[in-house]
Parts: C-alpha cells; structure tokens; sequence
C-alpha cells in the first residue's frame, strides 16, 4: 500500500486543482490520513466504474462494523471522506480499488489558513 500525503486547500482562497496533483491508485491499496475535513479525491479515467472501499477496524458492541463500498461510475469521480471511524491502528485509512488502471487518487484537506 502506498501513504498518500496530505494537500491543504486552504479555506480563505478554495483553491487546489486537485486532479492534477492526484496519483495513480495502488493496485495493492492506499492508505491515508483521517480526521475532520480530510478528504480521498478518486477520478475514474477507465471505460468501467469501480468501487473504493475503505476499511472500518472498529466494533460497536463486539460487532463489526461494515466496509462502506462507493461506486465511481465511468469517467466520474467522487469525494469521500476520510473519518475517523476508517483508523486504523496506523492511524491511516486503509483504502482497496477494485480496479486501478487509469484511475488517479489524493487525499486532502481543508486548511484553516
């Protein structure tokens, strides 16, 4: 798995052209920091929707909780955020693809300078 770093997108300006500083998605997975405001960038470049899925570690009452799985269709892309509920015991999310050819990946956030 490859550490995507963080990029701020500082509030006063909102400016950040996210999908040219995205990278390629990992095949084995990537993993990145979580918290309030951060967020995972995913543009799916491919002829094929895929989906992200972001581990949850977490139990609530000695049940799992449940791996959300999100849907890029075809030439889209998505916004899905990073909570805390996706720690792990790195401190980072663990993210898989489903497929990850011409699909390009960043995590950031919103800086508060």
């Amino acid at each position: 798995m490859a550490d995507l770093s963080l990029a701020p997108v500082p509030v006063a300006t909102g400016v950040l052209d996210i999908a040219a500083a995205a990278v390629a998605a990992s095949a084995g997975g990537d993993t990145a920091p979580v918290g309030p405001g951060r967020l995972l960038y995913v543009n799916n470049g491919s002829g094929a929707g895929i989906t992200v899925t972001l581990a949850t570690p977490g139990q609530v009452s000695g049940i799992a909780i449940a791996d959300p799985v999100y849907a890029v269709p075809a030439g889209k892309h998505a916004i899905i955020p990073l909570a805390g509920v996706f720690r792990g015991a790195n401190g980072r999310a663990a993210i898989t693809y489903s497929a990850v050819t011409t699909v390009t990946v960043r995590a950031f956030e919103l800086a508060t300078g």
